[in-house]
């Protein structure tokens, strides 16, 4: 099992409590699965469960792979991955709403 670092859009829907006027969210999350395939999955599965609207998934790895890249990776993101690892889960680390003409591969950041 493996801890895969997966950034997710959603737009919006009825009671998916994001903030007034914004048009949906990006979401860093991390979530354990056999292969990148099934974290995906049960990411989606739990965001939908949620009432959010999953639109688009980018997948960052493992955390071996994201080292192998150069990615810095401090200790609280190494702590909610070992957490999503050990509970078997999905963590939502971070969620940034974007409003009317903004999307997550709109803002030239990148996932570090």
């Amino acid at each position: 099992m493996n801890v895969y670092t997966l950034l997710v859009e959603v737009g919006r829907t009825k009671d998916d409590g994001l903030p007034e006027g914004s048009t949906g969210a990006a979401l860093i999350c991390y979530s354990a699965g056999r292969d990148e395939a099934e974290a995906v999955r049960e990411t989606v599965a739990i965001l939908k469960q949620a009432d959010l609207s999953p639109l688009d998934v980018t997948g960052y790895g493992t955390l071996e792979e994201r080292l192998a890249e150069g990615h810095e990776i401090d200790e609280e993101e190494c702590a909610l991955m070992k957490r999503a690892l050990d509970e078997n889960s999905v963590i939502i680390a971070q969620m940034q709403p974007f409003f009317k003409g903004e999307r997550a591969s709109d803002d030239g950041e990148t996932l570090h």
